[in-house]
């Protein structure tokens, strides 16, 4: 296998998960700034033209942090960071969903429409007019999110997941291009404390 890995949270979250399983990964850097994920050598990688993607050993491409992480963890032998039971992997995916749609397409998307415009302003149909809005409803999803945290250890209760990797990830990418974690989210910000210096996050 090999990773074709870049700048930004989207691959950071495979790398993050790979290092939790325990797994090392040969990568394959894709310079996103230059637009090499533009061009056709990669696009024949990759369709869609994002990172990451995954080449199995066949010659076969995963792409989609999701469907990437829940092939790691199948090839590892299953993992709780997806779930050893198919009610916790029910759980896992829901979560998983819920964050991804309330929470880190809005930032995303309020980042590109705003700092982020310079470099994806000729790469994409971005949406200046929205980016407060959208950073707007990342902070909603998030306020709906700390309630629910509330005597919760991990978003999917006591266990670590690829949820967790997930929100922590995107809230550290946003804190870094001006979407900040709001304080007054305790609850957020006191899981964040619990999970930031596990050992898979320096990856």
């Amino acid at each position: 296998m090999k990773l074709y890995n870049s700048v930004g949270p989207n691959p950071r979250v495979v790398r993050v998960f790979a290092s939790e399983l325990g797994l090392e990964i040969p990568q394959v850097t894709v310079d996103i700034m230059a637009g090499e994920n533009r061009e056709a050598g990669y696009r024949t990688v990759n369709p869609g033209a994002q990172l990451p993607a995954l080449e199995l050993d066949d010659g076969q491409v995963v792409s989609e942090i999701t469907a990437i992480c829940e092939y790691l963890a199948e090839i590892s032998g299953g993992s709780a960071l997806i779930g050893d039971t198919p009610e916790d992997r029910a759980t896992t995916r829901m979560w998983v969903r819920r964050i991804d749609l309330r929470i880190v397409e809005p930032l995303t998307n309020g980042f590109r429409a705003a700092e982020g415009a310079p470099m994806f302003k000729e790469r994409m149909r971005i949406l200046p007019q929205a980016a407060d809005d959208l950073k707007a409803m990342a902070q909603d999803g998030l306020s709906w999110l700390d309630a629910l945290m509330e005597g919760q250890t991990f978003v999917c209760g006591d266990r670590f997941s690829l949820a967790d990797i997930l929100l922590a990830v995107f809230l550290e990418f946003g804190a870094q291009v001006g979407q900040p974690m709001n304080p007054e989210h305790s609850n957020v910000a006191a899981w964040h404390a619990r999970v930031k210096d596990r050992p898979c996050f320096s990856a």
